[in-house]
């Protein structure tokens, strides 16, 4: 407690309201690690006086959730993009475009949800594998399961759309937007994921037979809807640049706007999330209420009232935890017991779809049973007017 105090008094600390209360004795509302609320922003060199030198200290902080999240997000998105640029390389040969052939990237799949959801109600009705688009049936599966074990970490640091919004929502907290809309405003919007979902499932596996399903598997629309999904992204029409367009103002307003109202997939994630192991518990006793939690919250879960949090809005991104300046308050733990570090959502998602795309490729179940020279010809086929 000396050296919170001494930093204190050397103006180090970004809380010095805090180390005024530890020289009052009240202990458990200045931890030694307080004095730098582990924000980078608040570490410079040289002037860290609690944990080692100022170096040290820095560079031990330097990874913080936020950053950890930004650069797995990054790395997502530009393998998407690779992935989509790769993907119109085969659509340029496949339509007679390019004379040098380019395989199909199998990950393209990945952005046909309702395509993988139909294959999984022919998997559980019979136990056949979609082999017309099988890597979308196993990122899909992939994804269900890092949603329990991990929250729903696909969100947080895997999804392109979630990339967007984040970025977004950073624009809009510069102009004191991105705001969480009073609860009364808030809950009713947040109903139309969950009824779309509702939608789609209840149309997926009760209005529709599985003789319809698989027929719809196996049409030529669904045979070449990633060319068609790809097209909507390059060549949008002026009602699709409009929606948009509103999303995004959307989302400059309201924190996370379509994930948060609108995103059927994120519903469902986050259901399983809430039935997950792994949950955010703050302890009580040494919490200083200060709110910082709450504020850095990307959902804008009210984290500083809650003892654990179970929300499926809850990303697991660990934001709550590197904005928090009580070192042990908050923390990620598996089943309310076993404390893991902030980084284990998102490495554990990363192993989730790693594991399910190697033991795809080992199995025959991500790339279509389809020599090159006939899917050109069924991309030729039915793709004349795209």
């Amino acid at each position: 407690m000396n050296v919170c105090g001494e930093v204190a008094k050397a103006n180090d600390c970004s809380m010095p309201s805090i180390c005024q209360e530890a020289r009052k004795g009240h202990k458990k509302a200045c931890p030694l690690s307080a004095c730098m609320q582990f924000d980078v922003n608040h570490c410079e060199p040289g002037r860290c006086k609690v944990g080692g030198t100022g170096k040290e200290y820095c560079m031990m902080k330097s990874l913080t959730p936020a950053r950890f999240r930004f650069a797995v997000q990054l790395l997502f998105a530009s393998f998407c993009l690779f992935v989509g640029f790769r993907f119109m390389a085969f659509l340029d040969w496949a339509m007679g475009r390019n004379a040098e052939m380019v395989t199909r990237p199998g990950a393209v799949e990945a952005f046909l949800p309702i395509s993988a959801l139909l294959g999984l109600r022919q998997l559980v009705a019979t136990g056949e594998w979609d082999m017309v688009h099988p890597a979308g049936l196993t990122v899909f599966i992939a994804v269900l399961c890092m949603a329990f074990l991990f929250r729903n970490g696909f969100c947080g640091y895997i999804c392109p759309v979630g990339f967007l919004s984040s970025q977004v929502e950073r624009i809009g907290r510069t102009f004191k937007l991105a705001i969480i809309p009073h609860k009364y405003v808030d809950y009713p919007l947040s109903i139309l994921k969950y009824a779309l979902l509702g939608f789609f499932l209840y149309t997926v596996f009760f209005a529709m037979d599985l003789r319809t399903a698989s027929s719809f598997i196996s049409s030529p629309y669904n045979m070449v809807a990633d060319a068609r999904m790809l097209h909507f992204f390059v060549d949008p029409s002026t009602t699709s640049l409009i929606v948009i367009g509103v999303l995004c103002l959307a989302s400059l307003i309201v924190r996370n706007a379509w994930c948060r109202y609108l995103c059927p997939y994120g519903a469902l994630l986050g259901l399983l999330s809430w039935l997950g192991p792994v949950t955010i518990n703050r302890d009580a006793q040494s919490c200083i209420h200060c709110g910082r939690c709450t504020r850095h919250c990307p959902a804008g879960i009210l984290v500083e009232n809650k003892k654990s949090v179970h929300s499926p809005q809850c990303i697991g991104c660990g934001e709550c935890i590197g904005a928090c300046p009580v070192d042990g308050c908050l923390s990620f733990k598996a089943y309310r017991r076993i404390r893991i570090p902030w980084y284990t959502v998102g490495i554990g998602v990363i192993v989730v779809l790693l594991g399910f795309y190697t033991w795809a490729q080992m199995t025959g179940h991500w790339q279509a049973p389809m020599p090159p020279s006939m899917l050109k010809k069924i991309y030729l086929m039915f793709l004349e007017s795209v």
